[in-house]
């Protein structure tokens, strides 16, 4: 049976939010929690951001997920290839890309390398330093040596937009194109792929150069925004409410039928691939923690989702932490708290 939240689990997480806004580590912003078997509950915090007045961040508030593209969008479209055949998790990635003509040491990493962030790819990715160059981005990338020995954690984006190269190949679909489908086939109608209209219901990120506009309905990330704001490490924009829904589904799947596959993806994905430091391993694409027991991931503007199998309890937090710059590194007692929480038995 799920385990709900309990009143004091919700005065902590409220206080605790309140006081991160209170401290400027975000302009404001949106935390959803609930279980299986019960409806959403979300508190509102703060403003969506100065340029949009007095206007309230909500449940359906438009966020830049940033990185929790990797697991809302890669993840599980990786799922649905492995169910459907079209790819292997211990192929090499140069096997579900274009053809190349070259040498490729950073395409013999395989897909469960790249998901699990033990490849040994470049960690550092600079895509605006390959503008003028006649071959596809996905044989510069593979053309690279590798810069550490596959089995060791490191966080590289770097391999997921080469799988989100690869997604799009093998299923002769634009990225965005399968996201959209996938999302909408979750009924989650308000996550999309940017750049989105900037509206009040939309939050601002960044200003990168003063006196410039800042970034708003854009892609915060330097190499999605090159991208066209398309890829698969991140670029998506998502609300609480739908990221809610999407966490409900994921660990209802396996009392479901599993409809979408996602269920037994999610199970398998939880089994640690490189330990990351005492306590938290990778497994596939998540974060886990406390024994395995919670899965987690972090977006870089301010975002997280964390699910608990076990007990049927998810959270989510939505913010555009980002907004200040360095301050986002303030959020760091709301995100702990969240994990925490999410863990408790």
């Amino acid at each position: 049976m799920p385990v709900p939240f309990t009143a004091e689990d919700t005065a902590r997480l409220w206080d605790t939010f309140d006081q991160v806004v209170t401290d400027g580590a975000t302009p404001g912003g949106v935390l959803a929690y609930g279980t299986t078997q019960a409806a959403p509950q979300f508190l509102c915090v703060g403003q969506v951001a100065p340029e949009c007045g007095a206007a309230e961040p909500d449940r359906d508030t438009l966020y830049d997920i940033a990185s929790l593209t990797k697991v809302v969008a890669t993840w599980p479209l990786i799922g649905q290839a492995l169910d459907a055949g079209l790819l292997d998790l211990d192929a090499p990635i140069r096997d579900i890309l274009p053809p190349m003509n070259s040498q490729t040491p950073s395409g013999e990493a395989s897909v469960r390398e790249l998901i699990a962030h033990t490849s040994g790819l470049r960690a550092s990715t600079r895509l605006d330093h390959y503008r003028g160059t006649q071959l596809p981005l996905h044989e510069l990338l593979c053309r690279e040596p590798l810069e550490d020995a596959p089995g060791q954690h490191r966080y590289i984006n770097r391999g997921y937009i080469l799988l989100g190269l690869a997604l799009a190949h093998i299923n002769d679909r634009p990225l965005d194109q399968l996201g959209t489908d996938l999302w909408r086939t979750l009924g989650m109608d308000a996550t999309v792929y940017g750049p989105v209209t900037r509206t009040h219901q939309v939050a601002p990120t960044e200003q990168r150069i003063a006196g410039a506009p800042r970034i708003w309905g854009a892609a915060h990330d330097d190499n999605a925004a090159l991208l066209g704001g398309i890829a698969g490490h991140a670029g998506v924009f998502s609300t609480a409410a739908d990221l809610a829904m999407y966490a409900q589904q994921l660990l209802a799947a396996p009392g479901d039928g599993d409809q979408h596959g996602l269920g037994e993806w999610l199970q398998a994905s939880l089994v640690p691939q490189a330990p990351i430091e005492p306590g938290l391993d990778r497994g596939l694409s998540w974060i886990l923690a406390a024994g395995g027991r919670v899965a987690y991931h972090h977006g870089f503007t301010g975002t997280s989702l964390y699910l608990a199998p076990d007990t049927g309890r998810y959270l989510v937090i939505c913010t555009n932490a980002v907004y200040y710059g360095t301050a986002r590194t303030k959020i760091a007692p709301l995100r702990a708290l969240a994990l925490k929480t999410i863990s408790a038995t």
